[in-house]
């Protein structure tokens, strides 16, 4: 493709220009590789306890500045105020969590005849980040956090429609004292910037956030530098009411569990299978409380959703849903700006695209199932296998049906996927390797094992 030397930043809640951001050349990309190697030498020299130190001062920079990030975020990724909030606090949580491992990385000393045997973690160099637009802050976070944490510097490519948040951020490190060229933000497009740090042999890592596609490509051209990779993609996550669970709790969260953020989420629960003999008496209950779901300026407190991202996202999104299909429909605004109405789907063959593809928008199909074993059976009849959740009162049924479904991440009478204390990642095509818990640090070190002999010379 033909090389942008600017990328224009749209608000899509309006789709009015927002700013104009240059894009980093391949040459500025060498050089960034080779600054960040630098300053990782002189980071990693460091002593751990100052590592944290600064790792937690760059937080209480983010904390001081929340409500400049969350605003920038409504206005460049239209989410809601509330969600843009959280997000920018996740990035400050996360960046303490990080901090507080520093000084526990710790190898192990194994026991072993003739001498004495240790592993130490050593940090793999730099970096190379390819965040989202769905989520810019937080994920950019996930990986960045943890990867300073180990010792390693950061490139961060953001997304060519969502750079802001990040460009931010970086100048926040500064502020804090992180070292110059240790944390790094390359905007541009992801087929030139993305492709560079790919390729780069300098880049010792690669984590990637998006479409399987795209994470498909990544991981083989990794291969061929036996680069490592965490990939996190795709997913078509099952939202599995059994007849048995408490029906109003389960009806009364269900919309958001496929709204937020506009359905541009891929833990979005956009399967819902309903126990049949609570088929009607959940739909029933189901669609005033999609009526109820309020769509409109992300900034107003009250709205609980807002916008989709662009104008290819929301051509996509109708794409899959042609006017004449049956299914409950909430309201959304008409005129400029990227607006999709909360949508669910009624009568869809399990096999249809919609019901199997990722649509990445305010849309879930609504499927009937007879029992426990045909619930699990169609949770799992997808590529993915990234999250999920079931509604029941049986704690037997719970584990069974839990350790069932082939997902990273499962939720018994919640919603819930994110917890930055917790290991989060995917099964089959919704990725590779695991980011946040207590081993984020660990899968950005190499293990280096030392022998030291106990035998007299």
């Amino acid at each position: 493709m033909p090389y942008a030397s600017h990328h224009e930043v749209l608000n899509p809640t309006t789709g009015r220009l927002l700013r104009s951001v240059p894009a980093t050349t391949l040459d500025e990309v060498d050089a960034a590789v080779a600054l960040a190697a630098r300053a990782q030498q002189r980071w990693t020299r460091l002593a751990p306890a100052d590592r944290a130190r600064l790792l937690r001062r760059f937080a209480l920079a983010v904390d001081a500045h929340l409500e400049e990030l969350a605003q920038l975020e409504v206005l460049e990724a239209g989410h809601t105020i509330g969600n843009a909030r959280w997000e920018a606090g996740n990035v400050r949580d996360l960046l303490d969590f990080a901090a507080g491992g520093v000084e526990r990385l710790n190898g192990r000393q194994i026991p072993v005849p003739g001498g004495l045997n240790i592993t130490i973690l050593e940090p793999l160099g730099v970096i190379g980040v390819i965040a989202p637009w769905n989520f810019p802050m937080p994920i950019a976070a996930w990986g960045a956090a943890p990867a300073l944490a180990a010792g390693n510097a950061v490139l961060l490519k953001p997304a060519e429609t969502t750079p802001l948040t990040a460009l931010r951020l970086a100048e926040l490190a500064l502020e804090a004292g992180l070292p110059q060229h240790l944390f790094q933000v390359l905007p541009g497009a992801g087929d030139i910037v993305g492709n560079a740090l790919v390729e780069h042999p300098g880049v010792a890592k690669i984590v990637f956030t998006g479409s399987t596609r795209v994470g498909k490509a990544i991981m083989a051209r990794c291969a061929e530098q036996v680069k490592r990779v965490t990939l996190e993609l795709g997913g078509k996550s099952p939202n599995i009411v059994f007849a048995d669970c408490d029906l109003e709790a389960a009806v009364a969260a269900t919309p958001m569990s496929f709204l937020d953020n506009s359905g541009q989420d891929c833990c979005a629960r956009t399967r819902i299978l309903v126990q049949r003999s609570v088929h009607d008496r959940f739909l029933e209950r189901l669609a005033p409380a999609i009526a109820a779901i309020t769509v409109g300026d992300p900034a107003d407190e009250k709205t609980q959703m807002g916008p989709l991202i662009s104008r290819a996202q929301l051509d996509r999104v109708r794409a899959y849903v042609p006017d004449a299909l049956p299914g409950i429909r909430g309201t959304a605004p008409t005129g400029a700006g990227f607006w999709f109405p909360p949508t669910v789907l009624t009568e869809v063959d399990a096999g249809a695209p919609v019901a199997c593809e990722e649509v990445f928008g305010p849309v879930a199909v609504v499927l009937p199932f007879d029992d426990e074993a045909d619930a699990i059976r169609l949770a799992n009849a997808t590529p993915y296998g990234l999250s999920g959740s079931l509604w029941t009162r049986d704690i037997g049924r719970a584990i069974r049906v839990s350790r069932a479904v082939a997902a990273g991440n499962l939720s018994v009478n919640s919603h819930s996927s994110v917890r930055y204390w917790t290991p989060f990642g995917g099964y089959k095509q919704s990725g590779l390797g695991r980011e946040l818990g207590p081993d984020a640090l660990a899968a950005f070190t190499e293990t280096k094992n030392v022998f030291f002999s106990s035998t007299e010379v």
